[in-house]
């Protein structure tokens, strides 16, 4: 396609953020999303709220959210990750990026983690902060990162930088057939349903800083009881390939 006639596309590319009580950061986070950087791309934020009780739609409406799911109790990342992915298909999202509410990644490097399923190069995206760069992050966090991406390599057979990253992107197609299958995280299971369907996927390098404000949900023991059961259950089931698919209404 030359030039001139790729600005005449519009291209949808919904900004999902989950979030539960981060009236502190998510209004920062909103605020980075870059709107305006490409010509033929129409940015739209939508705000997940798992239930929040504190100030955090209110934060994000005044940051300039364009659109609130809300759920009326917490549910947990798993689900409201699931629910505002397949939300933005719903609402005919060509583009999808979803991104953490505690402003641990970099929002402003949203075109970069976009760009390559906008140039046709990649399904599926996820912003690496191990190709990238890393501050403050603790020692115990660092390990834990690292085993369970070790993990999912060998699950995949093909090398994973970053298997936990909170900021990833997905074509229409991806938006309309992954399946994360509990409610509690999706990191681990949502890549390897993905892949195992055979889209493409690449890693990015992204900048990211630990949170300054609120708290993390993930608790040591508890993450290892309920994602370990998850990707076993994951790897058990069998998934449709991509090419037995009917082909997607994706006009990137």
């Amino acid at each position: 396609m030359k030039q001139d006639e790729r600005r005449e596309v519009v291209v949808l590319l919904y900004v999902v953020i989950p979030a539960w009580n981060e009236e502190e950061s998510v209004g920062t986070v909103i605020r980075k999303v870059p709107r305006h950087f490409r010509p033929d791309v129409e940015v739209r934020v939508l705000l997940v709220d798992d239930g929040s009780t504190d100030g955090t739609v209110a934060a994000a409406k005044g940051a300039g959210a364009d659109e609130i799911l809300s759920f009326p109790r917490n549910r947990g990342l798993g689900a409201a990750v699931r629910e505002g992915l397949k939300e933005a298909w719903r609402r005919g999202a060509d583009v999808a990026v979803m991104i953490d509410a505690d402003d641990e990644y970099p929002a402003d490097e949203i075109p970069q983690v976009v760009e390559p399923i906008l140039n046709g190069d990649a399904d599926y995206v996820m912003g690496s902060r191990f190709k990238g760069t890393i501050r403050g992050m603790r020692l115990h966090r660092r390990l834990g990162n690292y085993v369970f991406t070790l993990l999912q390599s060998l699950l995949l057979g093909r090398w994973i930088y970053d298997g936990q990253s909170g900021f990833r992107a997905f074509s229409r197609d991806v938006l309309r057939d992954m399946e994360i299958i509990h409610d509690y995280n999706y990191a681990q299971v949502m890549t390897l349903n993905i892949v195992r369907q055979g889209y493409r996927m690449m890693e990015v390098p992204i900048t990211y800083k630990v949170r300054e404000t609120g708290e993390s949900f993930i608790r040591g023991w508890t993450y290892l009881t309920r994602v370990v059961p998850a990707i076993w259950r994951e790897m058990r089931r069998p998934v449709k390939q991509r090419n037995e698919r009917e082909p997607g209404q994706n006009r990137v």
